[in-house]
C-alpha cells in the first residue's frame, strides 16, 4: 500500500503525553562528534579530480584533510557535527538542549564550545588535554546544486568514550539524540550504548539518526540490531532508510520500518517528510516552502530538531514534522548548517 493512501496514524503524541519525559530538565541531550565545518563552493570537476562522490561523508586522515584543504577555494568556519547541529536548532526553538561531545584544548576546540554556549546550549564537557589528538574538522564542498560532499578528519572527537557519558545529564534529559556517524569509532559504540542503556533506565526515549547512506551500509547488521532493540525515534532519508531495511522502493521501506520502532521520521527532500509509526500507518507532510536552494548541509540535523522539539513539548505528530520541515528550509537557504535567525520567528 502506497504512503498517499496508507492508514493514518492518530495525530497524537504518543511517546509524551501523560510521560514522564515531559518534567525533565532538559528536552534533548544530544551526543555525536564536535566538529568544526570549513566551507567552500566547489564545482563537480574538483570532486572527480579528488575522487570525491557527491553528497557523501567520507573520513579522512590529518594529511588528508590538510591537503584538501590547501586545495579548496575561499571557505568560512562554522562550528558543526550533526548532532550539535541538532541541538543548536532545538534551542533555536526556544528548548533546552544539552550536548557531549570531545574537542581539544586548542582554537578550534575555543571556536566549538563558545559557538554552542552562546547558541543557548548547555555543554560541560572538559576538552581533553594537550597533547591529545586535534578538535575534528570536516571540510564541506558545496556544488551548484547545493548537495554538499563532506570529507571529515575526527581528531579528538573520535575518542569520546563510555567515562564521557554523564549519566546524570541523560537522566535529566526527555530525550538521548545519537548520531550514527560515531558508531565507526569502537570507543564511540561503547559511549552510545552506554548512553542509551542509563535513558531506557531512567524511562527517556532513545532517538537515533543512520547519518549517512555510506555509514548505514558499513553498519547494515549492527544498525538494524541497535534500532529495533534500542531505539525509540528514528531519523533517516528515503536514501538512509532504504539502505538499512534493504527494500528498493519508498514504500517498501516505510512497510519494513514499520515493524523495527515505535516512530521513523523520514525526510524527502521537496517531497516534505513521512512519520512511521510502528504498526506500519503514516503521516505525511510536505516540506516547508524556500526561496533558493543553497546549501544542503544540516537540512536532516535541523528537522530532527524541529520534530524533537514539538514532540517534547507534547505537539501533535504532524506539527512536529512540519516544524522539522520549517528548520529544514531556513537552514538549507543559507550557506552553515545552523540557523542564522531565530527559528520561533518563524513558527
Amino acid at each position: 500500500m502506497g504512503v498517499a493512501s496508507a492508514a493514518m496514524v492518530s495525530n497524537d503524541n504518543p511517546l509524551v503525553s501523560g510521560s514522564p519525559v515531559a518534567n525533565a530538565p532538559y528536552d534533548v541531550l544530544c551526543v555525536g562528534n564536535a566538529i568544526v565545518d570549513v566551507l567552500a563552493q566547489a564545482t563537480d570537476d574538483f570532486l572527480d579530480q579528488h575522487g570525491l562522490v557527491k553528497g557523501t561523508m567520507q573520513l579522512v586522515d590529518d594529511a588528508a584533510a590538510h591537503a584538501l584543504y590547501a586545495a579548496m577555494g575561499p571557505g568560512i568556519e562554522v562550528s558543526g557535527g550533526s548532532a550539535a547541529n541538532t541541538a543548536a536548532g532545538i534551542a533555536s526553538f526556544g528548548g533546552r538542549p544539552a550536548f557531549i561531545g570531545k574537542v581539544a584544548t586548542d582554537q578550534l576546540g575555543e571556536v566549538f564550545a563558545h559557538d554552542l554556549r552562546s547558541a543557548g546550549v548547555h555543554y560541560g564537557v572538559v576538552p581533553a588535554p594537550a597533547g591529545s589528538p586535534a578538535t575534528a574538522r570536516c571540510m564541506v564542498l558545496v556544488t551548484p546544486d547545493a548537495q554538499r560532499t563532506l570529507n571529515t578528519f575526527l581528531g579528538v572527537s573520535a575518542e569520546i568514550g563510555p567515562d564521557d557519558i554523564d549519566e546524570d545529564l541523560v537522566v535529566s534529559s526527555a530525550v538521548l539524540y545519537v548520531e550514527g556517524y560515531l558508531w565507526d569509532a569502537p570507543g564511540a559504540k561503547a559511549a552510545i550504548l552506554r548512553a542509551m542503556d542509563v535513558a531506557r533506565m531512567a524511562g527517556r526515549k532513545v532517538a537515533f539518526t543512520l547519518s549517512d547512506p555510506f555509514c548505514v551500509e558499513r553498519h547494515r547488521d549492527e544498525f538494524i540490531e541497535l534500532v529495533s532493540a534500542r531505539v525509540d525515534i528514528l531519523f533517516a532519508n528515503e536514501v538512509e532508510i532504504a539502505a538499512l531495511v534493504g527494500e528498493g522502493s519508498f514504500d517498501a521501506a516505510v512497510e519494513a520500518v514499520g515493524g523495527m520502532v515505535e516512530l521513523a521520521c523520514l525526510t524527502r527532500s521537496e517531497q516534505g517528510s513521512v512519520v512511521v509509526s510502528g504498526g506500519g500507518g503514516t503521516v505525511a507532510v510536505p516540506a516547508a516552502g524556500v526561496d533558493e536552494v543553497l546549501d544542503t548541509t544540516g537540512a536532516g540535523d535541523l528537522y530532527a530538531a524541529g520534530f524533537l522539539f514539538g514532540l517534547v513539548h507534547g505537539k501533535p505528530l504532524a506539527e512536529c514534522a512540519r516544524l522539522g520541515g520549517i528548520a529544514a528550509a531556513e537552514v538549507i537557504s543559507h550557506l552553515g548548517a545552523r540557523p542564522l535567525v531565530p527559528l520561533t520567528d518563524l513558527i
